[in-house]
């Protein structure tokens, strides 16, 4: 009896397991076949379609051409990778700073949470006034601050709790053998957080460059994709600017993976790479 019904089960949607990429494609095609019947459904009161199709999309990047992404994204790229840089490296530096002097510790999330909270259109202005315009060819001081304020308040959360979760044994044997919290910190704490500080950079990736493209539409520059994309708003030219918009994503996943794989291969212990 047991074997019969075994036999005459019906298989169920929960049993089919498919491939990741399979999956992933069948998404892709479903969203693009969404935004097609999207793009062809709304249409303005004067008969303009209020979204364009893939196809003008796609269109308009043949129409733009190569060498007008590469001067916007280039400018953009280096902003964000510098704003990347320095947001990310005092907000290592805050969080080292707080297991050695653990007093610190309400003060710098307090820090934190004040650039996480502030309205980045406010401190944008703000900017804007103290870095001024940026001299011809030179990156957005506008664009930098504000990458880098994107990135400081989830890089420092990470840390923290990436350096908390050290083995509490770990650390009592080295202060047993006299160890100081300096060498706590570099024998113990770092290698406990690192799969959790490797998370909190590659998060910070995206929130680096859309930083960047924030900062650039305060203006006072000469190239970048928040310029591009003004310019293409005040033309009307909706292909375009839905263009800028993919690429800029496309941009952002690219670099999001590309450290997720570099953080792989630094700490291949941790629980993502093992999945």
């Amino acid at each position: 009896m047991t074997t019969d019904t075994a036999k005459t089960r019906t298989i169920q949607w929960e049993d089919i397991r498919l491939p990741a990429w399979v999956t992933g494609v069948i998404g892709g095609v479903g969203l693009i076949a969404a935004w097609w019947i999207i793009s062809a459904i709304f249409i303005a009161p004067s008969g303009a379609h209020v979204i364009p199709s893939p196809l003008e999309v796609i269109a308009s990047y043949i129409d733009t051409g190569w060498e007008y992404y590469w001067r916007n994204f280039s400018v953009t790229l280096v902003e964000s990778g510098i704003g990347y840089l320095w947001g990310n490296g005092l907000a290592l530096a805050l969080a080292f700073l707080v297991l050695l002097v653990p007093r610190l510790e309400g003060v710098a999330m307090q820090i934190a949470i004040l650039t996480y909270c502030v309205p980045i259109v406010a401190i944008g202005m703000l900017a804007v006034v103290l870095f001024g315009a940026p001299p011809r060819g030179a990156p957005s001081g506008t664009a930098v601050f504000l990458a880098a304020l994107s990135v400081f308040f989830t890089t420092v959360v990470g840390a923290l709790l990436g350096l908390k979760s050290a083995d509490k044994s770990s650390l009592d044997l080295v202060t047993v053998y006299g160890g100081s919290k300096l060498t706590q910190l570099r024998k113990v704490r770092l290698i406990a957080a690192l799969p959790a500080i490797l998370n909190a950079l590659q998060i910070a990736v995206p929130a680096a460059f859309l930083g960047a493209v924030l900062g650039e539409f305060f203006g006072k520059i000469e190239a970048g994709v928040g310029l591009a994309m003004i310019l293409a708003q005040q033309n009307s030219n909706a292909p375009l600017v839905w263009a800028l918009a993919l690429a800029s994503g496309a941009v952002a996943l690219a670099g999001y993976v590309l450290v997720g794989f570099i953080a792989r291969l630094i700490a291949p212990w941790s629980k993502g790479a093992q999945k």
